[in-house]
């Protein structure tokens, strides 16, 4: 077994701290990442949280990977030691089901996707993610990183990344089209980037006036604050896609008045409570409100094979293990621009 340190959570009411686990040698399939950077996710803090009621613990979170090759197994064809490497969301699936054999592992017919941390592998062991300084995984779930991207602000690609740019490359997102973003935070700041690099006219919502001159650094070609009233009327039947990227309870009924006819609004943010939509909303244009989670292994690779094209990354803040309960809170109060990211140099030996 691969002596590992980390941190992880033992209940939902106790803070992260240090932990000492195994990770499993390498198979045939396997390779070994020596993790450099992990991104911190807002789910992170739900699961660790269980505000999403699934936690298992102990909880070593952390999704967003960026770091070295150490080990590779006998059968290992698309990795060798010393390669950078990248792990996001999962680490396994059936493989088997309609949807994995489409490249769709996130959304395994089976319910047998495997996530990164807060998951059970086919073992029945728990799965420990990033927030730790190894990893072991089959190269399959594994993802090579363009050279020029600078790794720590590479690390939030893994999640933030392929969240916005999986339903936008879905839904179209491109010359010719109206989209706009709702929230301007981890997630959102990374679907503005998107968008305007596939060349969409581009439209950031935002209740922070404060955040005007960062949207449009990030892509937007207009800013629409939402903090006042009859805000959306000059806007009406105008977008061909929204994409909703805040993770609080908030009103969704005003963005259906903007949609065009049997346009879309998605959801990534994903908020702990359900979401309330008037029904003549959504009827009265054929309006749909849609959800999507992550993006495929294929489509992952796809999307840090973009952003090493046209130079995307995150816009990060470096944190270190001593300074996690901070970092956390700040994420929940939308105080940081816009992803934090734990040095695993800080993890200490």
């Amino acid at each position: 077994m691969i002596s590992t340190k980390g941190y992880a959570v033992q209940s939902a009411t106790t803070p992260p701290a240090p932990f000492s686990y195994d990770h499993r040698e390498p198979g045939p399939h396997d390779v070994v990442l020596d993790i450099q950077f992990c991104g911190i996710c807002h789910s992170d803090i739900h699961q660790a949280r269980n505000e999403w009621g699934n936690a298992l613990y102990p909880m070593v979170p952390g999704h967003e990977i960026v770091g070295t090759v150490s080990r590779v197994g006998t059968a290992v064809s698309k990795f060798q030691v010393g390669d950078v490497a990248a792990v996001g969301c999962m680490v396994d699936s059936c493989r088997e089901c309609a949807s994995c054999r489409a490249g769709q592992e996130q959304y395994c017919d089976r319910g047998a996707t495997i996530f990164t941390y807060n998951s059970q592998d086919k073992s029945g062991k728990l799965t420990f993610g990033g927030y730790g300084n190894h990893i072991t995984l089959d190269e399959k779930f594994t993802l090579h990183v363009p050279a020029n991207l600078d790794l720590a602000a590479t690390a939030p690609l893994l999640c933030a990344g392929i969240t916005t740019y999986s339903p936008l490359r879905h839904w179209g997102a491109g010359p010719g089209k109206k989209i706009g973003i709702v929230g301007l935070g981890g997630l959102g700041h990374m679907a503005l980037k998107f968008s305007h690099a596939f060349g969409a006219h581009t439209v950031q919502f935002t209740t922070s006036a404060s955040k005007v001159e960062d949207a449009k650094r990030l892509g937007a070609d207009e800013v629409i604050l939402t903090s006042g009233s009859d805000w959306a009327a000059p806007h009406a039947g105008t977008f061909d896609f929204i994409l909703d990227c805040v993770s609080a309870l908030h009103d969704v009924a005003p963005y259906f008045t903007l949609l065009k006819r049997d346009s879309t609004l998605c959801t990534v943010g994903l908020p702990e409570h359900p979401v309330e939509i008037p029904a003549f909303s959504v009827a009265i244009g054929r309006k749909s409100f849609a959800g999507s989670a992550i993006g495929g292994i294929a489509e992952t690779q796809e999307m840090l094979d973009f952003c090493g094209k046209h130079n995307i990354v995150s816009d990060i803040e470096m944190t270190s293990f001593d300074k996690i309960e901070e970092a956390w809170e700040r994420v929940v109060k939308g105080q940081v621009k816009y992803r934090f990211v734990l040095d695993l140099a800080t993890l200490g030996s």
